[in-house]
């Protein structure tokens, strides 16, 4: 009736409003009395309330009006007519995983959501996948964004379907009432959102009555951190802590919150306080205002309006026309912006709720319509400098504030040349700039940066983003208007360049060193935005030929009015070589220099551009084109990076350093340091070579230096004149060698790529990501690198570790450069290494000869005629004149390399020249000036070539001068035209080749010599040891053949020598222990020791932690009995392993005095160390292993295996009396004696009367004392140290298992040393059984001395406790067996692991032997048959285990044997007590399936005994080659079992028949027969790590799918993977805090704590990367097993590329987890890295 009555009400309102003749006022008229009582009136309404009210008071008859009938029925209608739209239109959030397509897209903005990307082409192609910032949109179904596949499957329209563009079905009346609503609506949000009365409201809307209801408001800055706020609330509303976190968290996301709700003076005094409290934190208050309760409720309504337009809208393509019509029509009177417009005008005002309201609707409004689009598109631009002014002074970040859409529009191609065209959008963007820039500008028009605001200058920035978007396609064809308004925007750029142009001039500081260092960041930051945007400029130049040659003089026309660093001296001329220069002198080292020449800069790009288009000639022709003035500034840049290399610029600082840095750095040389040197070869190619030689050796200010007119016995002098001649040198070898650009020779872009990757990948084989780092990415981020990448170079897979690494091909060798341009210093000096090895490695000589360069183009061609003119033969030879004179000072090494080097160059290009010529004459003429010129003297460049030869500190260089003169004869030859190949295979080839061979065959015979020598000698020392042990016999007669340390073996007299070699560890045939001694090195203090019970104890590092690795039932952990005696773990562990107790160690030895001595001086070093909690925690007594820095907890006392000596005879005498069932009679004899002694003791009565009959019983009924008389002997002595530490290890193994307060004297502490030592070696038995490896033989050293160390604590572990209290453990475990000595709550044997049980047992069992007086202990006989009867008991039970609790027998055929009899008896057997096996089960099937599931068993028994008693295993335990059975009956031999293990039943059927009733009638067995419980299966499930997909996008997309259980908010959540067990969790989020310990914590800690017990192993999958976590206060990050195609890693997806599981590396962190590493690892970490501010791991 209540939704009837609603309806009524909604249709006739809407009614009323449609047919009133004002629809406006009266809509406003029940918004004014609606939205007040709805919203915020009320002191406390639910949300859900409110939501209600709002739906059924507000909406629903809006929607009514817009429908004009019933909602439902009008959408039902609608949607018959519509179509679908073709655009995707997803607006990102931030963190949400995006994809754009390297083959496709337009541009790097163009991307696509998860959902697209799966369902579309792309999938297939080289995609890059990284992170939203938020606010972006998804571009599936844009045209213009993709070359092919624009839509994916779902947003495909259909070949025959194409877009709709008219109403879309949508009736006129329809769409006049959505027209009419959303004008009315539309005006009611915009003047809410840009309100900015906060008491009063409109006219329209102002109520009759006015409350006095305010409320108090808190607005979000970027001031004040999260703490600030929290702490300002707490102080000044009174709220508690939650609460404060609650508002500050809401403030942060929606931007702002009313804190306070009450009178207008209440409201004024939080003001008043918030803001006094926030000012005595920040500098600035927070920001508070009082806004009456109409006026928030309002405000509210508006945001709630958002959503629901963006539902209407998305109904109907005519809803959303209506709707941008309304928005962007503008007012008849024409002076006020349309509504569109005053809310982005309005943008920075408002805070961030209402700002995301307003993109979301421009979103999924007028950016999803291309006429709609266009027209936002001109709005924005015409505003589009007040948005960015607005933009600067506003505090909040870029993806939330209106200017971001810039990316949305200026992107689409189409878009771009219209706003070009229209509202010259290039001149907007650039003009903005220089407006928001012009306060930097000097009196020189230049800019200067000293003292800017890093913040602005950095928002600044962003907007020369917008200029690369406009820029990023240039046009296909060219219109005149595009042309003219291109080109006015290309002069207003230039101007900002001209702002540049020689701005922050630097002067060489004299005497004292420069006191301020100078700003130049921010130059550099501008110079780095700009360095795509000149590119692009070019780019879009080159695309038509007329704009380059009109931007060419423009900018040519800027360069000449720059007016920086001009000339102040007149011009002079100078002489060298009978050559006149006539130049204006200018030293860079005395006056001002700038390294900022963006106009020269782009001139040169321009220049190459037109000599591309063969428009070089009009450019010769232009007026006032000097190149020697070009030529000048570039070069004094050029000159300055070489002083400040040559160190002259010291005293300048780190500043200039750094900018030359950057100059010649891979970001910024593109545009900087190579077009000076393009520039340097422009002014080489027109001007005399020898005028522009002596103008470089001017400005290099060393034209006087080779003149001869000048010289300096200062050392510092002289060094700076080698620097400065080196680096001279150098330049001149790039000017003319380096021809690797388009333009200035034939070579593609292509090739450029190639020869930079070759260069790179002869410093070192590197990884693809070294490589894209080391090349200049262009606008769209690519570097070109995978089209060359195989052509140059050969892959190298990854291992587990470290990444894969392309190494060069060989034969692409011959490109090296050694003075390659782009190498740094180092870079280049470890090529010249790296290559030098190289070629000796492979016998050549050492020469690095100078690559062939390919042929300059026509423009360029004369740039050669520089290395054979007069002035640098005249350098060359003043050159090797001062090294062949070898004054040390005059000259060094890297000098002479490089004019070898500029000597190569000239005489391959003379050669090239002379093979290409016909019959004219070759004017490049070196070869013959260099033999000529100087010769008179012998100073010819030939001869002094010659000179250098034997000088002996350029012995290095011997190879080099060899090869040149070689080519000296070679050119000759050609020049003679005489065949080369027979004058040179006489003159050079020969003799050198002979020296070659003479020199191969004199290193060979020298070999062969030292081998004969070694082989002599060692035969010698061999006869030498004959003789000694020859002589020494005696010595010898007893070593183990080992030769270790060590005493003689002896084997006891009374042991037969038939029993030696017996590989049995229980019972009468036992094995020997080992007898030989164990020396050992203490770690710290280097001296040795033997291991000895009674000697000072040596101990064993150690670390012990609870586990999860083995549980059958994970994220359920056993809770903790208080009290340490019911039947209960840790007494009993339940065969689902849930946790469990592992102690692993390092095998470390130490004294245990060192050990102490060491940790007390751990503990008070880490004290005082920052953040040393988070490695080691010192309260639980953890430190670093002092060798390996392993993460350990305790130490582990070392105790030498007993020395038995044993007696056969004796055993098999003993044998024949004590069988199983009399076995069991004394011990129930025993167990009730020592109950009643027990009893009597406590009532203080004499002793028992049972001490009469102590002689070996007959068999007559057993008495108390008749367990003693099958042998006693004393038990072991062990020194106080061994005791003590006994009580250390015992005590943090119970301390840390149990997770209790250290207590020695729990009585469950001896059980805890048992559990540790079971669990131990079931982890390792599941390791070697996960791995495939044999059970013996298999385990390192260091898990090997651990184990046994562990195995023998927990044996002493009894001498140390109460013996009442392990006989009471002993009692209780036995009655699992002997249920008639049991208590009410001993578990059935479906409830307990029964290897923990033979442990606990075979431990405990010596207790009973024990008497008032003495310490007694059983003899080596009465052990072995202790031990063979406990396990003959355990394994029968064990047996019953498994098979009670199978139900899958598998079918095995095969005839009957004896062993499928027996299993047959036992099922049937165990079928007639307990009634419910399934009959029909073969005995074949029973065998196969028992002895399958208790092989585990069998494997850890043996390893237990085998560290128990040392006895050697049979050799087919340490074979993988052995079969399954072969295993199974070497384990049965060991074990004293027979090899037809259901043999037990048949040899012990009397005493196990009514134990097999018992067993099977226990209720628990029913239940679980039933079904009720639940039990484990045999053999258990082995654990392993959750298998990942193989394609890491399936991960990210169920990140993307996943819903947080806990929050409904679209927030950037942070999905993590548990790895243990699957669970998706949201960690690093406030919605998934937990209580752990009365502490918060994250949803990864609360659940590692189920999960793992506190170990956890988590893949982040938007960060791809793995954290491991120890405990709730340590963690660490670990790289993914996810790899690229180039085998690297890539957290973050910083570079994006696809990734794919590599199985290698997940099975090593499956290993980590097994072998129970991680904390370890995480303590590793830890100790690297350098931790200087806490991370919080408890709240992931």
């Amino acid at each position: 009736m209540a939704e009837g009555e609603k309806s009524l009400d909604g249709l006739e309102l809407s009614k009323q409003w449609l047919e009133a003749a004002d629809s406006r006022a009266e809509l406003f008229r029940y918004l004014k009395e609606q939205v007040p009582q709805i919203f915020c009136l009320k002191k406390e309404s639910t949300p859900q309330e409110e939501e209600e009210l709002m739906q059924s008071q507000l909406l629903y008859p809006l929607e009514c009006f817009l429908f004009g009938e019933d909602p439902q029925e009008g959408l039902e209608k609608l949607k018959q007519g519509s179509t679908s739209s073709q655009l995707c239109g997803r607006v990102f959030k931030e963190g949400e995983t995006v994809y754009s397509c390297r083959d496709c897209a337009i541009d790097p903005t163009c991307v696509l959501c998860m959902d697209c990307f799966q369902d579309s082409v792309h999938k297939t192609h080289r995609y890059k996948m990284h992170a939203s910032s938020g606010g972006g949109f998804c571009d599936c179904g844009d045209v213009e964004a993709w070359k092919i596949g624009p839509c994916c499957s779902k947003h495909d329209p259909g070949a025959d379907t194409a877009m709709v563009t008219d109403e879309c079905g949508v009736e006129p009346e329809l769409y006049e009432r959505a027209e009419r609503l959303f004008r009315i609506l539309l005006d009611y949000v915009t003047d809410f959102l840009v309100w900015e009365e906060s008491h009063d409201l409109s006219a329209e809307l102002q109520p009759r009555a006015k409350d006095n209801a305010y409320y108090c408001v808190l607005y979000n800055d970027e001031h004040h951190s999260y703490d600030h706020v929290i702490y300002t609330l707490q102080r000044s509303v009174n709220c508690d802590q939650a609460e404060a976190q609650t508002h500050t968290a809401l403030i942060d996301k929606e931007g702002r919150r009313a804190v306070k709700r009450g009178t207008l003076r209440s409201c004024q005094q939080a003001k008043d306080l918030i803001r006094s409290n926030s000012e005595h934190i920040s500098q600035q208050p927070l920001r508070v205002e009082i806004l009456h309760s109409a006026v928030m409720a309002h405000q509210t309504f508006v945001l709630r309006l958002g959503p629901w337009f963006q539902k209407i809208i998305g109904y109907s393509v005519g809803f959303r026309q209506a709707f941008c019509l309304v928005a962007l029509e503008t007012n008849p009177d024409g002076d006020q912006p349309c509504l569109i417009s005053k809310l982005m005008l309005h943008d920075g005002k408002m805070y961030k709720g209402a700002r995301k309201i307003v993109h979301e609707l421009i979103f999924c409004s007028m950016l999803m319509e291309t006429e709609f689009k266009r027209l936002f598109a001109i709005e924005f631009t015409k505003h589009y400098k007040q948005l960015q002014r607005d933009f600067i002074v506003d505090d909040h970040e870029r993806s939330i504030s209106i200017t971001a859409l810039s990316v949305q529009i200026f992107t689409v191609p189409t878009l771009a040349r219209q706003l070009i065209e229209v509202g010259n959008v290039i001149k907007v963007i650039v003009g903005t700039v220089m407006d928001l820039l012009r306060e930097h500008l000097d009196d020189n028009n230049r800019f200067f940066f000293l003292g800017y605001n890093s913040d602005k200058f950095s928002r600044i920035q962003v907007i020369f983003h917008d200029l690369r978007y406009i820029l990023i396609s240039k046009p296909s064809v060219w219109t005149e208007e595009l042309r003219k308004e291109f080109m006015e925007g290309f002069k207003v750029f230039l101007g900002l360049l001209k702002c540049m142009q020689g701005m922050e001039e630097v002067k060489r500081q004299f005497g004292q060193h420069i006191a301020v260092e100078p700003e130049w960041e921010a130059g550099f930051s501008l110079q780095i935005q700009l360095r795509h945007i000149l590119a692009m400029f070019q780019d879009w130049c080159s695309s038509d030929e007329e704009i380059l040659m009109v931007a060419f003089k423009e900018c040519h026309s800027v360069l000449m009015q720059c007016n920086n660093q001009p000339f102040h001296r007149e011009a002079t001329d100078y002489y060298m070589c009978k050559h006149i220069i006539h130049v204006h002198p200018y030293k860079v080292s005395q006056e001002p220099v700038s390294i900022h020449l963006p106009v020269s800069r782009l001139l040169a790009g321009l220049y190459v551009l037109m000599c591309r288009a063969g428009a070089v000639d009009r450019v010769d022709n232009l007026a006032g084109f000097d190149r020697t003035q070009l030529v000048e500034h570039p070069l004094r840049c050029v000159v300055l990076a070489a002083q400040v290399s040559a160190e002259m610029w010291r005293r300048n600082g780190l500043s200039l350093v750094s900018q030359v840095y950057y100059y010649q750095d891979v970001k910024c040389r593109d545009e900087m340091y190579d077009k000076d040197i393009l520039m340097l070869q422009i002014a080489a190619s027109k001007m005399d070579p020898n005028h522009f030689l002596m103008l470089v050796l001017l400005r290099f200010e060393l034209f006087d230096y080779f003149n001869g007119s000048c010289s300096s016995k200062d050392q510092d002098e002289l060094i700076q004149w080698n620097r400065l001649t080196e680096e001279m040198l150098y330049l001149l070898i790039v000017i003319t060698g380096e021809r690797y650009v388009p333009g200035v020779s034939e070579v593609t872009k292509e090739d450029v790529t190639m020869r930079e990757v070759i260069h790179l990948l002869c410093i070192e084989p590197m990884a693809h990501s070294s490589l894209v780092k080391g090349l200049p990415e262009n606008e769209s981020h690519e570097t070109g690198l995978e089209s060359v990448i195989t052509k140059v170079a050969t892959f190298k897979k990854p291992g587990v570790s470290g990444h894969g690494l392309y190494g060069v091909k060989k034969e692409l060798l011959v490109e090296f450069n050694p003075f390659f341009y782009h190498y740094s210093r180092s870079q280049h000096s470890k090529a010249e290494e790296s290559q030098k090895k190289r070629r000796t490695h492979e016998g050549n000589d050492k020469a690095l000869r100078p690559p062939m360069p390919p042929p300059f183009c026509p423009a360029f061609s004369s740039v050669v005629r520089l290395l054979s003119c007069d002035i640098i033969i005249h350098v060359l030879r003043r050159v090797l004149q001062r090294a062949a004179e070898d004054r040390a000072t005059h000259w060094t090494e890297a000098m002479i390399q490089r004019a070898l080097h500029l000597i190569g160059q000239a005489l391959l290009e003379e050669k090239s020249q002379l093979e290409e010529s016909t019959d004219e004459e070759v004017t490049f003429d070196f070869s013959l000036k260099a033999r000529r010129i100087g010769s008179e003297h012998g100073k010819s460049v030939f001869l002094l070539l010659s000179k250098i030869k034997a000088v002996p500190s350029l012995e290095a260089q011997k190879d080099m001068v060899k090869w040149v003169l070689q080519m000296f004869e070679i050119v000759k030859c050609l020049r003679e035209k005489s065949s080369p190949s027979a004058s040179m295979s006489m003159d050079t080839s020969k003799p050198e080749e002979s020296a070659q061979d003479k020199e191969k065959a004199e290193r060979k015979r020298k070999a062969e010599a030292a081998k004969l020598h070694r082989q002599k000698i060692m035969a010698q020392m061999s006869t030498m040891q004959k003789n000694f042990i020859e002589s020494n016999k005696m010595l010898y007669e007893n070593m183990p053949e080992s030769g270790t340390q060590g005493e003689p073996v002896t084997i006891p007299e009374n042991c037969a020598m038939e029993h030696r070699e017996l590989c049995v560890a229980v019972g009468p045939l036992r094995g020997c222990s080992p007898a030989e001694r164990e020396v050992l090195t203490c770690i710290l203090c280097q001296e040795e020791q033997e291991v000895v019970a009674q000697a000072p104890a040596m101990v064993l590092t150690a670390c012990v932690q609870r586990s999860t690795v083995l549980t059958q039932c994970r994220g359920k952990i056993p809770a903790n009995r208080a009290d340490g005696t019911g039947a209960s773990y840790p007494l009993f562990m339940p065969p689902e392993l849930a946790v469990g107790t592992h102690t692993g160690s390092c095998g470390h030895v130490m004294h245990a005095t060192c050990w102490q001595k060491y940790f007390e001086a751990v503990q008070n070093m880490t004290r005082n160390r920052l953040h040393a909690e988070l490695i080691i925690d010192l309260e639980n007594g953890e430190y670093l292993c002092p060798l390996c820095k392993s993460l350990c907890n305790t130490v582990v006392p070392l105790i030498p295996f007993e020395t038995l000596t044993f007696n056969y005879e004796n055993a098999e005498i003993i044998g024949q009396h004590l069988t199983l069932p009399r076995w069991i009679q004394i011990l129930s004899a025993r167990i009730k004696g020592l109950k009643s002694v027990a009893q009597d003791n406590e009532c203080n009565t004499q002793a028992s009367s049972v001490d009469a009959d102590t002689g070996l019983c007959g068999e007559g009924q057993p008495d108390f004392r008749s367990i003693l008389s099958y042998g006693v002997q004393e038990p072991r002595k062990f020194s106080d140290s061994i005791v003590e530490m006994l009580v250390v290890c015992a005590t943090t193994v119970h301390r840390v298992g149990l997770q209790t307060g250290p207590n020695e004297l729990c009585p469950r502490v001896p059980v805890m040393a048992w559990n540790t030592c079971a669990f131990t070696i079931q982890a390792i038995e599941n390791i070697l059984q996960e791995e495939g490896k044999p059970l013996f033989g298999s385990l390192q050293n260091r898990q090997l001395a651990g184990l046994k160390a562990i195995v023998q604590f927990s044996a002493a572990q009894r001498l140390k406790s109460s013996q009442a209290v392990i006989q009471r453990h002993f009692n209780d475990m036995l009655g699992v067996l002997l249920p008639v000595i049991g208590r009410k709550n001993t578990p059935s044997i479906l409830e307990v692991d029964f290897f923990h049980l033979l442990v606990g047992l075979v431990l405990s069992i010596p207790s009973l032997y024990q008497e008032e007086a003495v310490d007694l202990q059983p003899s080596a006989v009465s052990s072995a048959y202790n031990h063979l009867h406990i396990l003959h008991m355990v394994t029968m039970a064990h047996m019953l285990q498994v098979l009670l609790s199978s139900t899958d027998f598998p079918a095995v055929a095969g005839e009957e044997t004896e062993e499928t009899r027996a299993a047959a008896e036992l099922y049937a057997a165990a079928s007639h007590h307990t009634d419910r096996l399934n009959p029909d089960v073969s005995g074949s099937s029973v065998a196969e399936r028992v002895k399958r599931g208790m092989e585990p068993f069998l494997r850890c028994a043996a390893l237990f005994f085998n560290c128990l008693t040392g006895v050697n295993p049979p050799e087919e335990l340490s074979s993988t080659a052995v079969t399954s059975q072969g295993q199974i009956e070497a384990l049965c031999s060991y074990l004293a079992l027979p090899s037809n293990v259901f043999q037990l039943f048949q040899e012990h059927r009397d005493p196990v028949t009514p134990l097999l009733q018992r067993w099977c009638g226990n209720p628990a067995v029913t239940k679980a027969l039933r079904g009720k419980i639940q039990s484990v299966r045999y053999p258990r499930r082995r654990n392993r790590l959750i298998d990942l997909p193989e394609d890491y996008s399936a991960l990210l997309n169920q990140a993307c799918h996943f819903q947080c259980p806990k929050s409904t908010d679209d927030d950037r959540k942070h999905p993590t993977l548990c790895l243990f067990c699957g669970a998706m969790l949201c960690s690093q989020s406030s919605c998934c805090l937990s209580q752990l310990d009365g502490e918060d914590v994250g949803a990864c800690t609360a659940h590692a704590a189920t999960c793992g017990a506190g170990v956890g192993m988590f893949l982040r999958i938007r960060e791809c990367e793995i954290v491991l976590m120890a405990s709730k206060t340590r963690g660490s990050t670990y790289p993914a097993p996810y790899l690229d195609d180039y085998g690297e890693t890539d957290p973050h997806l910083g570079r994006g590329n696809p990734l794919h599981l590599c199985p290698e590396r997940y099975r090593k962190l499956n290993q980590l987890w097994q072998q129970h590493c991680i904390l370890e690892e995480i303590a590793r970490s830890l100790e690297v890295v350098n931790v200087m501010f806490a991370f919080e791991w408890q709240m992931l």
